[in-house]
């Protein structure tokens, strides 16, 4: 059975983007961009919401050649990867490896995590809040930035309560702090 994992990179008072919808204050540097390539390599399905998906299709056809190696080997893993995304808009995809799909379904993921022989990651802040809430996510992966940014886009859904186990942690050169977390299995005090 797989686990779905949220990777996510986030301000210091929980945001992934600003207000003003812009998120250029995450881009990493290349020692935490090679710990999120590595946290991504065992990865055979990226679950994506529409935006997110096209923030990161750039990584399909992005020419790498005069780039440092870590952006390639970044490449390489993103394309190897089969990618769902899930949008009532998006027609057609931009990339190998792609389906869309019209609505999350909960107990769809459920079956595809009791099938899949390698580890799944939900992607952008609003999908993963419906994998959070439906209790699917069992790994997070916080990518902690020292910086606030006063408001904007959550990293995670308010309304959810949930216990977690520190798994590890890691400080970056940059300052930014990588904290992993498994889900408790047990329910939580006064839900099912």
């Amino acid at each position: 059975m797989a686990n779905l994992i949220y990777i996510i990179n986030t301000s210091l008072d929980g945001y992934i983007e600003d207000e003003s919808g812009k998120f250029d204050w995450l881009a990493p540097d290349e020692e935490v961009h090679l710990f999120i390539g590595n946290l991504l390599r065992p990865v055979g399905t990226y679950l994506y919401g529409r935006r997110m998906y096209e923030t990161m299709a750039v990584w399909e056809t992005m020419n790498t050649s005069g780039q440092a190696p870590f952006i390639g080997d970044f490449a390489e893993i993103w394309q190897a990867a089969n990618k769902i995304v899930y949008s009532r808009t998006l027609k057609t995809v931009s990339t190998a490896r792609t389906r869309i799909e019209p609505e999350f379904e909960p107990d769809a993921v459920r079956r595809m995590k009791e099938v899949a022989d390698r580890d799944i990651t939900v992607a952008g802040a609003e999908l993963a809040a419906q994998a959070i809430k439906a209790r699917l996510v069992d790994e997070y992966h916080l990518m902690v930035l020292p910086v606030v940014i006063g408001g904007g886009k959550p990293s995670l859904p308010a309304g959810v309560r949930l216990r977690l186990d520190l798994r590890t942690e890691r400080r970056f050169a940059s300052g930014v702090v990588h904290l992993h977390y498994r889900r408790q299995k047990s329910p939580e005090r006064g839900q099912a």
